[in-house]
């Protein structure tokens, strides 16, 4: 395999791992926002405000990694900037996970299938998918590309 294609090939692991990521957050946080966990306001617009801009970001980010783009390259950052500062972010948002996790109470939350979740359960869920995504990541913001723009 070329090194051209080797990078592109991590690029579109990390945008794959990163969309997988996004979905099981955008649900379950739609999901928390259902059951009132974390609203301010009205359920109806906090789910369409934060369902708008997870779906944006769901798309937006894999979309920026899957392959390079001149217009982002040129003018923002290089993909492999992007990606480690994505890494950065989503390594923020596995600590943030990983305390909830932690803790030695937490409340619950009723699951769909009928019984209750912990929210130490569900955060522990949540840090595995995001370490997951995140080594995908990692993996593509320090690979080496070299095809040309």
């Amino acid at each position: 395999m070329s090194g051209a294609r080797a990078g592109s090939d991590v690029f579109r692991s990390a945008a794959r791992a990163y969309f997988v990521y996004g979905v099981v957050y955008l649900v379950g946080g739609l999901y928390l926002l259902m059951h009132g966990v974390g609203v301010r306001g009205s359920r109806l617009a906090a789910g369409a405000e934060w369902g708008l801009i997870g779906v944006i970001i769901l798309l937006g980010i894999p979309y920026l990694l899957v392959r390079r783009r001149v217009w982002f390259e040129r003018w923002v950052l290089t993909r492999r900037d992007f990606a480690r500062i994505l890494a950065a972010l989503m390594a923020v948002r596995a600590w943030a996970v990983l305390r909830v996790a932690l803790r030695p109470e937490t409340a619950t939350v009723a699951t769909p299938w009928g019984g209750e979740l912990t929210f130490r359960a569900g955060a522990a869920l949540f840090f595995v998918v995001t370490v997951a995504a995140l080594l995908f990541v990692v993996r593509a913001a320090w690979h080496r590309e070299t095809e040309a723009l």
